[in-house]
């Protein structure tokens, strides 16, 4: 596999950007090498600059869900491009996106959209210290809701593919009314709801995609909403990677919860920047310009970005197609079980909906503690073989991988031999 121009973009990117890249886990710090650059894709394929054809699981870590360049969505962008590009001032497309969002999701009957996840998840913090007047937020360590101050504490992925335990230039007081709870452990919230009364919020992924991908057990999730609504406690469910990918409308619908508030992104801007944040009638009220919880943002709402979303979301309504991602996931956990243990090497996958992850431990994967007994140097010679026998992954132990609709048989047969050899590749390197 040739990287020649990967490697030269890389060494002249080190010049005029941080790392050579604009977010860091693309740095590929822990799986060693250098950052591989794209050029084109379409469907189910990635191409980077020296040729090189993979099939996809990045996908834009989820908003791609249609796969690349889906030709209804593109020529509806286009379509759109020739009335301009942003315009500061209101559009038809706002409507209709939120229209779509607000029935998708129980008990959302406004919606704000912002430019990101990150943006949406603070912007949903705010709000929830706006309605119940209290301070302190609980979240969860594995966790990462973006990479605002008081969020940016035993955050997942990015922080754990670097080894950061935080972030310099956040100061103590940011995170001082941040509490931090055990994903999967309640008796973790008990703890902190004991010794503490001005809580406003809880703020959880349902399913946790910045630790590889781990389900909450039904009993964890159900005591956990029952506990917030006692209290007088908001729930946020932060489904900017899940929303969308596991039916249509929120993972949170499936466990059997309902948030108080909802933020979202990804798919909602089919590979445009979009994030959102919704609720119930009483809680939106408080955002400017009805209430005095301000929160602002020029490309809000943008309308090329709304033409996307919509267009997105009317073609997954249209094809429906969660049954045949649960049907794929399962085929590719037992793919990669069965090359595991072929080879004896210890193996957990996860998986939920279009999103699967594997982790090389012996230990079942329920929160991030278990997740970090993950073997990183396996996965590092599981990621480059990969890699070389065309297939696109996320450079992170920690990242969940993202099916797509453009995934055809022949893609998972020719994933399947990549996992075979990648497999055996870990066995040979690792052996006792």
């Amino acid at each position: 596999m040739k990287l020649e121009k990967s490697i030269e973009l890389y060494t002249k990117g080190k010049k005029h950007l941080v790392g050579a890249v604009n977010s860091p886990v693309r740095a590929f710090k822990s799986v060693g090498g250098v950052p591989i650059f794209i050029e084109k894709a379409k469907g189910s394929k990635i191409y980077d600059v020296d040729g090189n054809e993979y099939i996809d699981f990045v996908l834009s870590y989820g908003p791609m869900i249609l796969g690349h360049r889906n030709s209804v969505v593109e020529k509806t962008i286009k379509k759109y491009l020739k009335n301009g590009y942003t315009f500061g001032a209101s559009t038809k497309g706002e409507i209709i996106l939120a229209k779509m969002v607000c029935e998708a999701f129980p008990g959302m009957d406004k919606v704000r959209f912002v430019n990101s996840g990150t943006e949406a998840v603070l912007s949903a913090i705010r709000l929830a210290r706006a309605f119940t007047g209290k301070n302190k937020i609980i979240k969860f360590s594995g966790c990462y809701h973006g990479h605002s101050d008081a969020l940016l504490v035993a955050a997942g992925s990015g922080l754990a593919t670097l080894s950061l335990p935080g972030s310099k230039g956040v100061p103590d007081e940011a995170v001082r009314n941040t509490l931090i709870a055990e994903y999967n452990n309640i008796d973790s919230v008990k703890n902190h709801l004991k010794k503490h009364t001005d809580i406003a919020a809880v703020i959880i992924e349902p399913i946790a995609g910045n630790m590889g991908v781990v389900v909450p057990d039904s009993t964890f999730i159900q005591e956990l909403r029952a506990l917030t609504k006692a209290k007088g406690i908001l729930l946020i469910v932060d489904e900017v990677m899940t929303g969308f990918r596991s039916k249509f409308g929120g993972a949170q619908e499936l466990l059997n919860i309902e948030a108080d508030i909802t933020c979202l992104g990804k798919v909602v801007g089919g590979g445009f920047p979009v994030g959102a944040y919704g609720a119930r009638n009483e809680i939106m009220e408080m955002v400017a310009p009805l209430g005095d919880m301000y929160q602002a943002g020029t490309l809000s709402g943008n309308p090329i970005a709304m033409a996307c979303g919509i267009a997105t979301l009317k073609e997954l309504k249209k094809k429906n197609p969660y049954n045949d991602f649960e049907k794929t996931a399962e085929r590719l956990e037992q793919i990669l079980l069965e090359a595991a243990r072929e080879n004896g090497v210890d193996l957990q996958v996860n998986r939920f909906g279009s999103m699967i992850n594997p982790f090389f431990t012996k230990e079942k994967v329920t929160n991030f503690e278990s997740a970090q007994t993950s073997d990183t140097n396996k996965f590092k010679t599981f990621f480059w073989k990969m890699t070389e026998h065309g297939v696109f992954l996320p450079p992170s132990q920690f990242e969940a991988w993202f099916l797509s609709t453009e995934l055809s048989k022949r893609d998972l047969l020719k994933v399947k031999e990549a996992i075979k050899i990648a497999m055996k590749a870990v066995a040979d390197k690792f052996k006792n």
